[in-house]
């Protein structure tokens, strides 16, 4: 009789994530025991252990889907204390660990992971089916390494210190004039999440592809500059500062303060169209600009400052942020027009004095479209020209090699056989997996794609902000060939 499976607890989960954090930086001093069931260290890959062991292979795949910028992780009891994730020792493609990575034994460990996951056997669209059953969106939070659904009233509300997994199904026409479903796959990561969050996000959107076996497109979004296939789906989106309590960081509560100001900034949605972002920035009169409206909630008051180039569509956006905010609790609104004297107040209330200035307030917008925000010469006064690259593993090493550059890459400059990396002119990075690619190609597209980025970085600041999505020969998306023809 076969022994039952362990069960690994969230605990377990989490603790298995930050021991390969610190793993990919470190030479282990000791091998700490999780428990009886899970010991890692010497044994981190024993075949045994396959749940904790498809975990630790997909954080190696992952690790370049990590915000490199950000802060590194606390340190933790029983591990030597290095830096995060900035200095990440580069795997040989030789290690036999690595190599792990994408096999048939790999992804049918994750896949069975996949059918246990309770978020992926209800849908939010309809709870009696799976999820990627039925055309629509569904959104769930990570919360203390768990796949929480996100409530509908809520879609498009984001929290910087969260992690979000987004679902886009929708119907296309298939070759034989019938209809099948489409799906996208995007992992949001928040300005100010943790590593612990960013990676579990990375490793459930990896699972999810392959409960939907292998079909879906994989995005992944940063906060400060996403992609305008992101920024569509959601016409009115909200970002606020704060999160949920995760499994080791935590969102610190201001139970000291007697007043909570909160400052929003309300623009239109970067992708375009009619839509609007309310952005939570720091509630300072340096945060103001001329061509916004800012939202001041002070609790016992909401005061309204209308930039003088602010377009009346942002005007009226604003007013309904302002009513859905008074919904709850009945407090008095004060509109104020920045040409009106009386609109000092608000710049008072956010600490100016008499010598502020009262216009000709300019700063940047805290979130942007990727588009706009690497748009050709702005960062390295050049700009970045259209680039297909192969990635081959023919030396024994993963390596990109220039295919064709310029405007005339096509269709026919893919080969099944291979992996490639487009670079949209720095709106965004592509990968295209061919069907009979090797597996060590496949499974190490992210490295490659981390390289590639770091080297941009030499010369373009924002690089890291650019974003980045997977496609498979036979299901891409029509933004992927619209970057390949644009």
């Amino acid at each position: 009789m076969e022994a039952p499976r362990h069960v690994y607890s969230a605990s377990e989960l989490g603790y298995s994530w930050r021991l390969g954090v610190n793993l990919t930086n470190n030479k282990p001093h000791s091998s700490p025991t999780i428990s009886p069931r899970l010991t890692v260290g010497a044994a981190l890959l024993d075949d045994s252990n396959e749940p904790f062991q498809a975990i630790f292979l997909t954080f190696l795949t992952f690790l370049p889907f990590l915000p490199f910028h950000s802060t590194p992780p606390p340190r933790f009891p029983q591990m030597a204390p290095r830096e995060g994730l900035v200095h990440v020792k580069e795997y040989d493609i030789k290690d036999s660990n690595v190599e792990l990575i994408g096999t048939s034994i790999d992804r049918q460990v994750k896949y069975n992971s996949a059918l246990t996951e309770p978020a992926w056997a209800s849908s939010p669209i309809n709870p009696s089916e799976p999820v990627g059953s039925s055309a629509g969106l569904s959104v769930w939070r990570i919360e203390a390494f768990q796949v929480v659904p996100w409530p509908r009233e809520k879609h498009g509300h984001f929290f910087s210190g969260d992690s979000f997994i987004v679902l886009s199904t929708c119907g296309v026409a298939d070759s034989e004039g019938g209809e099948k479903l489409f799906h996208e796959i995007f992992f949001w990561l928040g300005a100010h999440t943790s590593q612990d969050e960013a990676g579990a996000a990375a490793y459930k959107a990896v699972e999810l592809d392959e409960f939907l076996h292998g079909e879906a497109t994989q995005h992944r979004e940063v906060q400060q500059a996403p992609s305008d296939d992101f920024l569509r789906l959601f016409p009115k989106m909200q970002i606020r500062e704060g999160g949920v309590r995760s499994g080791f960081r935590h969102v610190e509560e201001e139970a000291g303060k007697e007043e909570v100001i909160t400052l929003l900034r309300v623009f239109r949605n970067p992708a375009g169209g009619n839509g609007v972002v309310v952005h939570e920035v720091d509630p300072k009169w340096e945060s103001l600009d001329d061509e916004d409206v800012f939202v001041l909630d002070r609790g016992d008051k909401i005061w309204v400052w209308q930039g003088k180039d602010c377009s009346p569509m942002e005007k009226a956006k604003a007013a309904q942020v302002v009513h859905d905010m008074t919904l709850a609790e009945h407090v008095d609104v004060e509109v104020l027009a920045q040409e009106e004297s009386r609109s000092y107040l608000v710049v008072k209330m956010l600490g100016g004095d008499e010598e502020t200035p009262r216009d000709g307030f300019r700063n940047e917008r805290p979130m942007v479209s990727v588009s706009k925000a690497l748009s050709p010469g702005e960062s390295d006064g050049e700009g970045r020209t259209k680039k297909l690259f192969r990635i081959s593993d023919e030396s024994g090493e993963l390596e990109f090699e220039l295919v064709k550059e310029g405007g005339d890459i096509g269709k026919s400059d893919l080969d099944g056989n291979d992996v490639f990396l487009l670079d949209s002119s720095g709106r965004a990075i592509w990968v295209w997996e061919g069907q009979g690619a090797s597996r060590v190609e496949k499974a190490r597209w992210l490295q490659v794609t981390q390289k590639y980025v770091s080297r941009l970085q030499e010369d373009v600041e924002t690089a890291y902000l650019t974003p980045v999505a997977k496609v498979r020969e036979g299901n891409e998306s029509k933004a992927f060939w619209t970057a390949v023809g644009a």
